[in-house]
């Protein structure tokens, strides 16, 4: 019998994105897989009925409880997780030790968690790096959030009233969210400098025409991430990027250290500081913020400065996201498929990495 998928609505607040694609269906299709969708999966991110059912999906309200494979963006809540079929698998972004209550659901009904911001980072997992694909989402809106709350213009303007100095925009990380922030930056016409404590970035963040800043600490680590710096690491960079950001008009902050609170890195100090009309767009807001005054889905003002903590930024750009989001999780499950059965190969890093609990 052929592996059934199924995917239902999802139900977090704010949430327009969606794990299957009209073109992920087809391929799923195409792979032997039945695929059931509960209706209106995809309204969020402007993906009608009428396209899931040409690309080959049964559309019924329930969807997912005798689905063999359930693809979600975010995790379902604990009850939808209890209604699954016994020992189903479950993929999309669980996050399953944050919520110990989450963790014993999946837990009791024998679910084959792959919480896919567990994949490794390899080149071979790239086309299945949700983090990356949706991060970069993230990083372009944060740039359109920053510009719409400045006073001022990003690009330099010569006019009749006479010349506009472009704004100057300092990008703080230089992962998949920064880059896209320092190239969106680029475009609208600011002048862009990229922070970031691994030296290797430098590179890349010359290439999309920002200048790196270098505040003489480096914290590169392992994977690509950066690690912790150390108390006296931490306050010569705070010494002189307080200075630096006395004349810089707006922060987009992107640092992140993974499975950890994000580091603080614009203190209420600094902010104090810069001018007043400077803005801060705070990415790591749902993780803490690297602003100290970053209030998560907020944005406030502080003596005259704005600081937004803007909560899943790539859902507002769902459609594109998901597209990105659902290539992903085709990928990923690609590799479960073999001739429309499951078939799990616990010898793929891939496979073993990712799932939870681990296995022995």
């Amino acid at each position: 019998m052929a592996v059934i998928v199924g995917v239902a609505r999802e139900t977090a607040a704010g949430e327009r994105r969606v794990a299957l694609s009209p073109e992920t269906c087809k391929k799923l299709v195409a792979a032997g897989a039945t695929v059931r969708i509960q209706p209106g999966i995809g309204a969020g991110a402007f993906f009608s009925d009428a396209a899931y059912a040409a690309a080959g999906a049964q559309l019924a309200e329930d969807a997912v409880a005798e689905a063999d494979v359930v693809l979600c963006v975010q995790p379902p809540d604990n009850a939808a997780i209890a209604g699954l079929k016994q020992d189903a698998v479950l993929v999309g972004s669980l996050h399953p030790q944050a919520d110990a209550a989450r963790g014993e659901a999946i837990h009791a009904r024998g679910i084959v968690a792959f919480p896919l911001e567990r994949l490794p980072r390899t080149t071979r997992a790239q086309a299945m790096d949700v983090l990356s694909s949706q991060a970069g989402m993230a990083g372009y809106k944060a740039v359109l959030i920053a510009a719409q709350l400045a006073p001022r213009f990003f690009p330099m303007l010569t006019t009749a009233a006479g010349t506009i100095r472009p704004s100057k925009v300092l990008i703080v990380g230089a992962g998949v969210a920064g880059l896209q922030a320092i190239a969106t930056a680029k475009r609208l016409g600011a002048q862009v400098e990229g922070f970031d404590v691994r030296p290797e970035t430098r590179e890349q963040i010359e290439s999309l025409g920002g200048k790196f800043l270098d505040l003489g600490v480096s914290a590169a680590g392992e994977g690509g991430y950066a690690r912790a710096l150390t108390d006296e690491e931490r306050a010569e960079q705070q010494r002189r990027l307080a200075e630096h950001l006395k004349n810089v008009d707006v922060i987009v902050c992107t640092a992140a250290v993974p499975g950890r609170p994000a580091p603080k890195i614009v203190s209420a100090a600094m902010v104090a500081g810069m001018k007043p009309g400077s803005v801060i767009v705070d990415l790591a807001a749902e993780t803490g913020g690297n602003c100290e005054l970053t209030r998560p889905g907020e944005t406030v003002e502080v003596e005259g400065v704005a600081v937004a903590g803007p909560l899943n930024l790539a859902s507002m750009g769902a459609q594109h996201a998901s597209e990105m989001y659902a290539r992903n999780v085709f990928n990923f499950v690609s590799l479960l498929l073999k001739e429309g059965a499951l078939a799990f190969d616990w010898n793929d890093e891939l496979l073993a990495k990712t799932v939870w609990p681990e296995r022995a």
